[in-house]
């Protein structure tokens, strides 16, 4: 039987009064993280880089009990004043370009956003090292690239080739630069595809599929629907970055990278079926386009560190897990009807 080294009871309180800077709030697992945050009682600092009354973080009045702070990660000085300002403990750096598609057509811009904004952030947290405490940096499996051999594991080269891609590696290895030259206490997290409510980003599998359904529309595939990834639900991500942090300190976890999935691949075609099961539309069959660029065919992680290290793992299937996520769309569809 496998040894399991559990990981160190936190005290209760751990967040409470902590001063927290969470880059990228409007996004996806910026806004359900803030949620969680902000339940047990820390002082959010939330950088946005433009306000989007669309998102969860605005929609749900959240940003009224936080300290909002509306910048640019390219702007360096505005970093460091907002750290220095709020006295920042703890950052969660989830701000990025986040799209495969509009990297492959915008490198530029994903290579301004996701690397130059990594390392400012990095550096200003350097320059106040004696405040900041906890960083965790979000990556992902894409910072792999191709590999021979599947499932990911921390161990594996960080070897992107194409523009999302490579952006992703390279905050990664930033990350990790950062940690053994100046002790910056970092830790990396990597994950698959993460889906839930509150993702508007409409061209992604999930919410796009359920949206065309939910309207009795065929939903688009972009690539040939053979192509296989790990799903996780959002608050099994929430979960797996506020244990990051909470252990950031123990030798066995700062600067490491951590794999997190459900260690269940899936293909396209599977995901969406599974949709379709569970809003009673299994008549409404999908359109196959085949027009995906730059994108790696199967990706998939090993969650065995954070299930060995840091005793994390998922709590929702896939099925709970879309569930879960349909029920918070219909809501949104039918209130907005977009």
């Amino acid at each position: 039987m496998e040894n399991v080294v559990t990981a160190a009871a936190q005290p209760p309180g751990f967040w409470e009064s902590r001063s927290v800077l969470v880059t990228g709030a409007t996004g996806l697992v910026g806004s359900w993280l803030i949620k969680d945050l902000l339940a047990q009682r820390a002082h959010v600092i939330a950088l946005v880089h433009a306000p989007n009354p669309q998102s969860e973080f605005y929609r749900s009045g959240d940003y009224a009990r936080c300290s909002v702070v509306v910048g640019d990660l390219n702007d360096y000085w505005m970093l460091e004043r907002s750290i220095n300002k709020y006295a920042v403990d703890t950052v969660f750096h989830l701000a990025a370009q986040a799209i495969v598609g509009a990297a492959q057509t915008s490198p530029l811009q994903t290579f301004e956003a996701n690397i130059r904004g990594t390392y400012n952030l990095l550096e200003a947290c350097r320059v106040h090292a004696a405040v900041v405490k906890h960083i965790v940096v979000a990556s992902s499996d894409k910072a792999y690239g191709a590999q021979p051999q599947l499932p990911y594991t921390e161990d594996m080269p960080l070897q992107g080739r194409n523009p999302y891609d490579v952006s992703k590696s390279c905050t990664d290895l930033l990350a990790q630069s950062y940690f053994h030259s100046y002790a910056l206490p970092v830790v990396i997290a990597r994950f698959g595809n993460i889906y839930g409510g509150g993702d508007l980003n409409w061209n992604r599998i999930v919410p796009g599929t359920i949206r065309s359904l939910y309207k009795r529309q065929r939903p688009l595939i972009r690539s040939d629907g053979t192509f296989l990834r790990d799903y996780v639900h959002i608050h099994d991500v929430c979960h797996a970055y506020l244990t990051l942090a909470e252990h950031c300190a123990r030798p066995a976890v700062v600067g490491q990278a951590f794999n997190f999935s459900p260690e269940r691949a899936v293909s396209v075609l599977e995901l969406v079926a599974a949709i379709q099961e569970l809003m009673g539309c299994a008549d409404i069959k999908p359109q196959v386009l085949n027009t995906a660029v730059g994108e790696i065919h199967s990706q998939y992680l090993s969650a065995d560190k954070a299930r060995s290290i840091l005793s994390w793992q998922p709590q929702r299937t896939l099925h709970a897990g879309l569930r879960e996520t349909i029920a918070w769309y219909r809501a949104y569809l039918a209130e907005h009807q977009c």
